[in-house]
């Protein structure tokens, strides 16, 4: 089987990873074209001897510490400012493994395969970077759900790292009702709502009015990781774990802070 075989059906959950640790789709999807790129150009640099999952993303780890690639990647000036600033003071090898492990679902031993460090290595780096990112500032969280159990499990996550949820919408006319008597400093948003209504256009309704950080939670995240349109940089898909939701709340804000934009 070839190697482009193997690695089709990977690719977009890579995207997503790569959007999750630079926090923009743009200069994450760049870091994964230039991983393909290096491969066509050398099929030979293709670590054959771990599964293609493994070899795909140890492989993009390997092109995320080149030289020069952040400022070569195709960015806009000022997304690239914000991109360079995450990538130089706030991705390190604590937070790549954290993500690794909760919000891609690789077992502990993978996460060090792919790092290229000891087992022990990588969980220290796992809990390094939990306790690094529980130390953020709360911020009031809007939830955009249809399932009560759903929204119940996700307002429990929101509030136990600390944060405030200011309603749970289940049609896109409660989301929209919500933020217009409380400016959410992060979304959460289901696709498809119990009125037949879409959370993917009540969230860009939202983003029209306000610049606010979004986690998107489908059953299909292929539908949003085509490449062809605007894509999440965040994106849980259902059915969860808890520590995937509470990674992604914990890397958004943490983007989004640092980025300079602030909740209300």
């Amino acid at each position: 089987m070839s190697i482009a075989t193997e690695i089709a059906p990977h690719l977009p959950y890579l995207r997503r990873f790569a959007r999750a640790l630079s926090g923009t789709q743009a200069s994450g999807d760049a870091y994964v074209v230039a991983t393909l790129e290096a491969l066509i150009a050398d099929p030979g640099t293709f670590p054959r001897e771990f599964e293609p999952r493994v070899g795909l993303y140890r492989l993009f780890l390997q092109m995320w510490s080149s030289v020069g690639l952040n400022t070569q990647a195709g960015v806009p000036a000022a997304e690239r400012s914000a991109a360079e600033r995450n990538l130089d003071g706030l991705t390190p090898r604590s937070r790549q493994a954290f993500l690794l492990r909760t919000v891609e679902g690789f077992p502990i031993e993978e996460v060090a395969q792919i790092m290229n460090v000891t087992t022990g290595d990588a969980a220290g780096l796992v809990q390094s970077a939990g306790q690094e990112i529980a130390e953020q500032v709360a911020t009031d969280v809007l939830i955009i759900e249809d399932e009560p159990i759903i929204a119940l499990d996700i307002e429990t996550m929101v509030e136990e790292l600390g944060h405030r949820v200011i309603g749970v919408a289940r049609t896109h006319r409660e989301a929209i009702a919500l933020v217009a008597k409380k400016r959410p400093g992060l979304v959460l948003a289901d696709i498809q709502l119990a009125d037949g209504s879409s959370g993917l256009e009540a969230v860009n309704e939202i983003l029209e009015a306000i610049e606010v950080p979004v986690i998107f939670i489908t059953a299909y995240p292929e539908r949003l990781l085509t490449g062809d349109r605007p894509e999440p940089a965040f994106l849980i898909t259902k059915p969860f774990q808890p520590e995937a939701v509470k990674a992604a709340i914990s890397q958004a804000l943490f983007f989004d802070r640092r980025a300079g934009r602030k909740a209300a």
